[in-house]
């Protein structure tokens, strides 16, 4: 079964930046991960940074049937993350958009969703607006069009690398 990993700040800089009341900003994030885990079925760890703030030892909460993970005192919710994509390896879906978390976790062979991709699934199912719907039309035509014109096979169809992370993300 598929272990979702949550990079909770950056998920939260999605939604508009970490200003204001962070603590009730958490709090909802967390509801709403823990009502798609049950809508869903996945288990669902979310990990904080603790590292300018936090106790001597990494510490974690289990709250309506999510994992709840702050970073001990000094160490990033990157490393967190990276640890539990490692542990987990092809097991995992990791939910970030930081660069190197990505990378290490896809290294592993982890499925990566973006926290901006992630954040339309968290509130839509899956459910894409008729506008975004139709740039993203408008972009997979742009990317046929791009192709070598010397080329043999079916021109309307994807590139591998782009089929296979449909599929991938088909499931959440």
């Amino acid at each position: 079964m598929i272990h979702l990993v949550v990079d909770g700040y950056n998920l939260l800089g999605v939604r508009g930046g970490l200003r204001g009341d962070v603590e009730a900003r958490r709090e909802a994030l967390i509801r709403e991960l823990a009502g798609y885990r049950q809508r869903k079925g996945y288990p669902l760890t979310v990990v904080f940074d603790g590292w300018r703030s936090g106790q001597a030892v990494e510490h974690g909460d289990w709250r309506e049937g999510i994992e709840v993970v702050y970073s001990r005192k000094g160490e990033t919710a990157d490393t967190v993350i990276k640890r539990l994509a490692e542990k987990f390896g092809s097991d995992a879906a990791v939910v970030s958009s930081d660069r190197e978390v990505t990378a290490f976790a896809r290294a592993h062979g982890s499925t990566i969703i973006s926290s901006g991709e992630f954040e339309t699934r968290l509130h839509g199912a899956g459910a894409r607006p008729i506008a975004r719907k139709q740039a993203a039309d408008d972009e997979e035509e742009d990317r046929r069009a791009q192709r070598d014109p010397k080329k043999k096979g079916n021109p309307k169809k994807l590139p591998k690398s782009v089929r296979q992370k449909t599929r991938q993300l088909k499931r959440f």
